[in-house]
């Protein structure tokens, strides 16, 4: 549908560390070693990070939803009741518990993706050819994503271990915990040598892979995490001066097919689905099935996990083309009518199910002649992880903190008139230049654009003020819940090495 097949290659290889034989294989002597191409073996190491990248514990599925969203008060476990009770009462109730097996699955994951990494770049420092541009750009690759899972475990447990070596024993990796600000310097030195080595943009050969823009955007979104107001600035007004990524897609299409790899795509995994199921998870992900409607017959679309909250659809301004672009309505049994309330655009369709939440991801969505055409539940799905509305909204807070409040309500107007579309008559220009008021109505932004999507919770966290808000939305979340318990398993195998956060 929509990926190279280089970028395949590393699914469909198999395991970890092992090259496709039709990739390796050399007419006429048969044999490929690094002196034919020495960025080949390094390569296959970092395509099979997009394929890590993928993976069920970190960006689509259930682990992935209950760190990044599920803790919001946007987001809930949905399901049944019955479902993963104890997930509910882990992430919605904030009853934390070391061990959990989400807990631990997203943890190992991101470690799993660091050891790659570390290994490319070994891999890079100790060949002869390391300054090759193709190479370089390898390099950029395995920094991005280092810093990529850095980032998401110092945000979900502040002190972690860093390690930066390869790993070949398990001694290897049993290191200490190092303070967050130590976590954010490796980070910062990764992204900043990243940004050097990877290309402004690819051929069309290789969509997916990731740029300049990618990690410029990421690192922005690290100062945001910090409240690093003049660097965020910096780096997300580069982005946005930079003129690759436009806002040109409709708001209705942002998350179809047609809005795979458009011009607000920054960093985007590619999935793909064929007929034969044995082959769907080696080259798509299940970030559809796991948010699919939950019911059955004609709407058995997935499991009903991760779904939006009454509280998110009483959040959208009157008329925000956006809430129907980003809440699945459905019914709650076949009795209940068919209403414009509970149909969904483009595809008029309207599920039944008995499901906790009050609205699936829409998010996640699948078309109905797709979902005949390809086995599983949207396999095909690309997961769409930074998108350049949210660099837009990151720049407007950064703005207005530095009391640039013109240079803020541009960057705003950009996100909300592409929003409005050529409806002239809702989400009229913001035009406050009081930096109280444009601040709350930046944030209320943040949350409308960006919702059911990961980084709800860690807004919250940043701004001070999830204790207030997920109290008054019934959550009972203390200051200690912004960091997660280390896993008890991580703990109990590094012999007395890794010690818990304070409080668990």
């Amino acid at each position: 549908m929509k990926i190279h097949q280089t970028l395949l290659g590393a699914a469909l290889c198999g395991t970890l560390l092992t090259a496709c034989n039709s990739f390796l294989d050399r007419n006429p002597l048969g044999e490929f070693t690094e002196d034919d191409n020495p960025a080949a073996l390094t390569g296959g190491k970092v395509y099979n990070l997009y394929y890590l990248m993928r993976s069920y514990n970190l960006t689509s599925g259930i682990p992935a939803f209950l760190v990044h969203m599920v803790r919001s008060e946007d987001s809930e476990k949905g399901s049944d009741a019955g479902d993963g009770a104890g997930e509910e009462a882990m992430w919605d109730n904030f009853q934390y518990t070391a061990s959990n097996g989400p807990l631990a699955a997203y943890w190992s994951q991101n470690y799993t993706i660091i050891y790659q990494c570390n290994d490319v770049l070994a891999d890079i420092a100790e060949s002869p050819h390391r300054d090759d541009p193709e190479m370089q750009r390898n390099k950029g690759e395995a920094l991005f994503f280092r810093a990529y899972c850095y980032f998401n475990l110092v945000r979900a447990w502040g002190e972690v271990p860093v390690v930066t070596q390869r790993v070949v024993e398990a001694s290897d990796a049993n290191l200490p915990k190092v303070s967050a600000e130590e976590v954010y310097a490796l980070i910062d030195s990764d992204l900043t040598e990243a940004t050097e080595c990877l290309p402004i943009t690819w051929g069309t050969a290789y969509t997916g892979r990731l740029t300049w823009g990618a990690a410029r955007s990421l690192h922005a979104r690290t100062y945001l995490m910090r409240n690093s107001w003049e660097p965020l600035y910096q780096a997300a007004t580069e982005v946005i001066r930079s003129g690759i990524y436009n806002l040109d897609t409709p708001v209705d299409q942002v998350f179809t097919v047609e809005g795979e790899n458009c011009g607000q795509s920054i960093f985007e995994l590619q999935c793909l689905s064929t007929e034969a199921m044995p082959a769907d998870l080696t080259i798509g992900s299940q970030f559809s099935e796991v948010q699919g409607v939950r019911g059955a017959g004609e709407w058995n679309l997935g499991w009903g996990w991760h779904m939006g909250t009454e509280l998110l659809g009483e959040a959208f301004e009157a008329g925000d083309p956006r809430r129907d672009c980003t809440l699945l309505y459905f019914r709650r049994s076949q009795e209940e009518p068919i209403t414009a309330a509970n149909t969904n655009k483009p595809w008029g369709e309207s599920p039944v199910s008995s499901a906790m939440g009050a609205y699936f991801n829409k998010k996640a969505y699948t078309d109905p002649s797709l979902r005949k055409k390809y086995t599983g539940g949207g396999y095909w799905t690309n997961i769409r992880l930074i998108r350049y509305p949210d660099v837009l909204l990151m720049a407007a807070e950064a703005a207005c903190e530095l009391g640039l409040t013109g240079e803020a309500l541009e960057y705003l107007e950009q996100v909300r008139a592409h929003a409005r579309g050529s409806q002239t008559d809702v989400l009229p220009p913001v035009t406050t230049h009081n930096q109280t008021t444009l601040r709350d109505l930046i944030h209320h932004e943040r949350r409308v654009e960006l919702a059911l999507e990961p980084d709800r919770f860690y807004d919250l966290v940043r701004w001070g003020t999830a204790q207030e808000v997920l109290q008054a939305a019934g959550k009972p979340y203390q200051p200690r819940n912004a960091l997660l318990p280390i896993p008890q398993s991580e703990i109990d195998k590094s012999n007395g090495v890794l010690v818990q956060n304070p409080d668990y």
